[in-house]
């Protein structure tokens, strides 16, 4: 089943390509954000394997991203950055080096998802397979993986991310399935060993004025949180990478941090195979990644400032999001 899934993801890339879609086309800002924003393809990163997998940033000078995502000996790879005078990453410093030293296995069947929580670990979904990895600090494999199917999670996750301070719903973790946008609200309780158990897992509806339970559509990978802050938003907001559909989709939120579909704009389109999502911490530029499509990162400057941080709060107040997540999406469940 798994392989029948990853063949599927595959084929979609190449029916884009056979059909005469170049392997990134010309990307197009949506109406509301062409005035305020910039699209620059900074390439392939030199020595990072084909097909690319999530990213986010190490630190301000190093970016962390998969490679060979969605496969058995898929793994995370670290890569410099350069930047300009203003900050913004203009390209790569030297080749990629795999993550945890030469000898790691951090990031089988890596995706979209390549967040860090709380504590410094390390958050990656596992693409066709279903599960979520934890890494600690200073690890050269895995330290926990939860099973994600038991626990009522359609297949497969694709990408996680974690809601900011100042956000609604700040701590909870969030969770998507590609290709049918299922997501999922869950709070963490640390499971003794410095890493974390899921709690109140729960799916959400992302449109309680419709009926069944709407799902995010685009066959959705990584995703970010945009600041009210930012033009043309005006709102806390989220921008999803859409693989199925070749976009970025905009999002508003509701007060749990949930993207509600019917708010959706497109932010960008034109693209090819759209997997991960990220925000630089210096600028608070917006990067994404291509499974296929050239394998490339692109960054999306105009942004005024990133996110704030994701909360460490201490177990009461994870396991009060986790339960407040279970209610709420109860709550909309007994409205149909």
């Amino acid at each position: 089943m798994a392989s029948m899934f990853r063949h599927l993801r595959i084929g979609l890339l190449a029916a884009a390509l056979a059909s005469g879609l170049p392997a990134l086309q010309a990307q197009t800002l949506g109406g509301d954000f062409s005035a305020d924003y910039t699209v620059t393809v900074l390439g392939s990163v030199p020595g990072l394997p084909p097909l690319y997998g999530g990213l986010t940033f190490l630190n301000a000078n190093t970016l962390l991203i998969g490679g060979r995502a969605n496969n058995a000996d898929g793994s995370l790879y670290t890569v410099g950055v350069v930047r300009d005078g203003d900050g913004a990453v203009t390209g790569f410093s030297g080749s990629a080096q795999r993550f945890g030293g030469p000898s790691g296995t951090i990031g089988e069947y890596n995706d979209g998802g390549v967040v860090f929580g709380p504590g410094g670990v390390l958050f990656t979904a596992r693409w066709p397979i279903n599960g979520l990895g934890q890494t600690l600090p200073g690890s050269t494999d895995e330290d926990k993986i939860i099973e994600l199917a038991p626990l009522g999670v359609a297949n497969s996750l694709a990408a996680l991310n974690f809601v900011p301070a100042g956000f609604g719903g700040a701590g909870q973790i969030k969770l998507v399935s590609w290709s049918g946008g299922q997501w999922y609200s869950a709070g963490l309780a640390p499971d003794g060993n410095g890493t974390y158990d899921l709690v109140g897992l729960a799916q959400v509806d992302l449109n309680p004025g419709v009926a069944g339970t709407q799902n995010v559509p685009g066959g959705p990978e990584g995703f970010v949180y945009i600041p009210a802050s930012n033009a043309g938003f005006g709102v806390n907001s989220m921008l999803i990478s859409e693989y199925s559909a070749g976009m970025v989709g905009a999002y508003q939120l509701d007060a749990q941090g949930n993207p509600l579909v019917a708010t959706r704009r497109t932010f960008l389109s034109g693209l090819t195979g759209a997997e991960g999502a990220a925000i630089d911490p210096v600028t608070g530029d917006f990067f994404f990644s291509t499974f296929g499509g050239g394998d490339r990162i692109v960054r999306v400057s105009g942004f005024t400032e990133p996110p704030p941080p994701i909360p460490e709060p201490g177990t009461q107040a994870l396991l009060l999001a986790g339960l407040g997540a279970v209610a709420a999406w109860a709550r909309r469940r007994r409205l149909h």
